[in-house]
């Protein structure tokens, strides 16, 4: 009997919590405190990427994925109505513009640089409508492999990185009005966590316009899935609707007109912009240096090509209409 208990308290030692455990929690439990910004989480999360590697790699890509979604539904409770649809209006034109010039540009770099022609599709339309979740959507419309879709994203997840430290400063270089910016960002950074985080960063009004161009955005995942599965011959295959938006649209609605939920929104938004902050440490801590090889020349090549250009129209765009 005594030999069985020993047996099994050694198999409990071996499985015992290891540093670089105890390192990636402790960093993870920092980001929930206001002293970690959103891009300090992002870089605490490249750090682990490279220095000690993340020890629950097998999970990160959905956790990622659920708490995005409910954090940016939670920011809804800090929005109103009227503010959002004019946001909405005043985002329309550029988003369709923005869409068909990206994935016009996007066709032909693909041919001129020889890239698979899936993996500049992806990328293509990550960095027209909402980066990874674009990715996510379409990926399985025109029935991509694996390689294809780690390229993808880490051509996009790379830029989203930059983006994130650099359009702040610029914004304020420029002096754009959170309008502008708001804008802007939505348009031009590619995934939803990167844009909120650049937003936020910028102001209050930045991020309240720049998560609903976002999401108005995002809603054209379900058109382009569509033309994507003519456009590669894939016969019955299942689109993903991003039914968060729904909720978010929810969220906003119940700010406006229930009074009880105006009471708590605040305390729901503080706890959105903390589920963001811990979004980006997370996406930061996937960025593995095995990830950040398989992408290759070429696509960032492609990647960095569209990002610049889509940025240079857009802030002209917006400097001189908004």
């Amino acid at each position: 009997m005594n030999g069985k208990m020993f047996l099994r308290s050694g198999n409990i030692l071996d499985k015992r919590i290891t540093i670089r455990e105890i390192v990636f929690v402790a960093l993870l439990i920092l980001c929930l405190t206001p002293c970690v910004s959103p891009p300090i989480a992002l870089l605490l999360g490249i750090a682990v990427a490279q220095f000690i590697g993340h020890p629950y790699w097998h999970l990160n890509h959905k956790v990622t994925h659920i708490l995005l979604q409910f954090s940016v539904v939670g920011l809804g409770f800090g929005m109103n109505v009227h503010t959002a649809l004019n946001a909405g209006k005043q985002g329309f034109l550029f988003t369709v513009l923005s869409i068909f010039i990206t994935l016009t540009a996007g066709y032909f770099l693909g041919k001129v640089l020889r890239i698979n022609n899936k993996i500049a599709y992806l990328i293509s339309a990550g960095t027209a409508i909402c980066g990874g979740s674009a990715i996510a959507a379409i990926s399985p419309v025109i029935k991509a492999e694996e390689k294809q879709i780690s390229v993808a994203l880490g051509t996009i997840f790379i830029l989203n990185s930059i983006a994130l430290f650099l359009f702040p400063v610029i914004g304020h270089l420029l002096h754009l009005s959170d309008a502008q910016f708001g804008i802007w960002s939505a348009i031009a950074i590619q995934d939803t966590s990167s844009v909120v985080g650049a937003a936020g960063k910028y102001g209050t009004g930045a991020l309240e316009i720049a998560t609903t161009v976002k999401l108005t955005r995002a809603l054209w995942i379900i058109p382009i899935a569509l033309m994507s599965a003519y456009i590669f011959k894939c016969k019955g295959v299942k689109i993903k609707i991003p039914y968060f938006i729904g909720m978010f649209i929810l969220a906003i609605l119940l700010n406006t007109y229930v009074p009880f939920v105006g009471k708590i929104s605040a305390g729901i938004l503080s706890l959105s912009k903390t589920g963001l902050t811990l979004t980006l440490f997370l996406i930061g801590s996937g960025l593995s240096g095995k990830l950040l090889g398989s992408v290759g020349f070429r696509p960032i090549v492609q990647g960095i090509i569209l990002w610049l250009m889509i940025s240079l129209i857009g802030l002209w765009a917006v400097m001189s209409f908004v």
